[in-house]
């Protein structure tokens, strides 16, 4: 199984590569040993004993590269995030992006559209389908955009702000919503976050409350997360100095904020960007539930 799985893994890499390559997309390599990363609520960095960090992702060297003027990269690198470890997650893992310039959100999402056909198309021609939890997801019939806030109200039944305020947003997404998602044939975007739940996302012009933000789910598993990119240097800092706030509330150590990412982002043009696990992706075209069974080692193996 892990051989298959393993020839599987590179097949699906060159087949991301192949896509991105063929669209005249630029293929970059940034550093994964870095200062600061974006300070983030919840995500830890590992921290070495330069006092620099590992790259939880690519995002900000990337950024930086859009704002010096190429207009279309992507990016498959190494990230790490600690203490993570679970049958979807691994501290070091493998993570895929990709930026655009002069375009918003709604282009990644026909690019995520096509990058799994093309990916199911290229890796298992014979079953073209992605499979999660025994369910099968077909790419090729017609994906469904919903809300955050359709989504809790349809499948919750309460609103997502009032979920936010009464702390519980999180136990509603993983008990009630991303189990509703997986009843889907297709994949689904969850789409237009409240803007407290975008750290790095622009807002919404037509609703000041709401961020450009979605991210991809495959059988309620979730595979990407992108948004419009916020290019507004005075707004970006005050959010990382509020995620600062919040993780000092909860005992977690304050984060150093990247500096020269602030100092050029207020030449970035309009953008959007994109991650996406192939890992978890990986798992999907193998048909597997845990991300054990498409790597070379597991942490308890080395």
């Amino acid at each position: 199984m892990k051989n298959d799985a393993l020839w599987l893994r590179a097949n699906v890499v060159k087949a991301v590569r192949n896509f991105f390559w063929e669209r005249g997309f630029l293929e970059v390599e940034t550093p994964v040993l870095i200062p600061a990363n974006a300070p983030e609520e919840h995500i830890n960095p590992i921290i070495t004993l330069s006092s620099w960090q590992l790259q939880t992702s690519p995002e900000l060297c990337m950024k930086r590269l859009l704002c010096a003027g190429h207009g279309k990269l992507f990016q498959i690198s190494h990230c790490w995030r600690a203490n993570e470890r679970g049958a979807r997650h691994l501290s070091e893992f493998t993570m895929l992006e990709w930026y655009r310039a002069g375009v918003d959100y709604q282009t990644l999402m026909t690019d995520c559209r096509e990058l799994l056909q093309y990916v199911t198309t290229s890796c298992i021609p014979d079953r073209p389908v992605l499979s999660h939890n025994s369910r099968k997801i077909d790419p090729f019939e017609p994906w469904q955009r919903i809300s955050v806030q359709e989504a809790f109200l349809r499948f919750g039944k309460v609103d997502v702000l009032e979920c936010l305020e009464n702390g519980i947003y999180e136990d509603i997404l993983t008990s009630v919503i991303e189990p509703a998602l997986a009843g889907f044939e297709a994949p689904v975007i969850l789409m237009d976050y409240p803007v407290e739940l975008a750290a790095l996302a622009r807002t919404s012009p037509e609703n000041r409350n709401l961020a450009e933000r979605f991210e991809l789910y495959v059988g309620g598993f979730e595979l990407a997360n992108g948004f419009s990119e916020l290019t507004d240097p005075f707004e970006q800092r005050r959010r990382f100095e509020a995620a600062n706030i919040f993780r000092s509330s909860y005992g977690q150590s304050v984060l150093p904020l990247p500096e020269p990412f602030l100092e050029s982002l207020g030449t970035m043009p309009e953008s959007a960007g994109i991650a996406l696990g192939i890992d978890r992706l990986v798992m999907l075209t193998a048909g597997t539930d845990c991300i054990d069974d498409i790597v070379t080692f597991t942490p308890e193996e080395l």
